[in-house]
């Protein structure tokens, strides 16, 4: 079940992004019905039908920002710099994956893990990422649920 605040911040956004494992095809649907566009890519627990709506990379623009999307970045050793060679005219990567959140720099370059609101796993709480576009400059915040 995702909690009531992240639906509450989903709903309430430009956009969403989610950073795979939607596991089923009723996840992916909810979260179509919240409202705003929803931007997803497929990860590597997700149902068969899952996967075959969505890709395995994006990249979504807002406001003259680029932003890409992966579930698995990889390793944690190297993984700022694979990131910024994959998707170079990007200006952050957001995946998950790992449902650690993580905000890494590289100049105007940006990693960006929100965690996860549902499943947590080895962190240490449920969280959920907010990304603002002000004039192409991109800022993330994390959300402790």
């Amino acid at each position: 079940m995702i909690p009531p605040r992240a639906v509450e911040l989903m709903a309430g956004a430009d956009a969403i992004l989610h950073a795979g494992d939607l596991i089923e095809v009723e996840v992916l649907e909810a979260l179509e019905r919240l409202g705003p566009p929803l931007h997803a890519v497929r990860g590597n627990v997700d149902s068969a039908q899952v996967q075959a709506r969505l890709p395995l990379t994006r990249i979504v623009e807002a406001d003259g920002a680029r932003i890409a999307m992966i579930h698995d970045a990889g390793q944690k050793d190297g993984r700022l710099r694979r990131m910024r060679n994959r998707f170079p005219d990007a200006d952050a990567v957001v995946f998950g994956h790992s449902h650690l959140p993580l905000h890494e720099h590289d100049g105007a370059f940006q990693l960006f893990n929100p965690g996860s609101p549902t499943e947590r796993r080895r962190a240490p709480e449920h969280t959920i990422g907010v990304a603002t576009v002000t004039g192409g400059r991109l800022a993330f915040e994390l959300i402790v649920l």
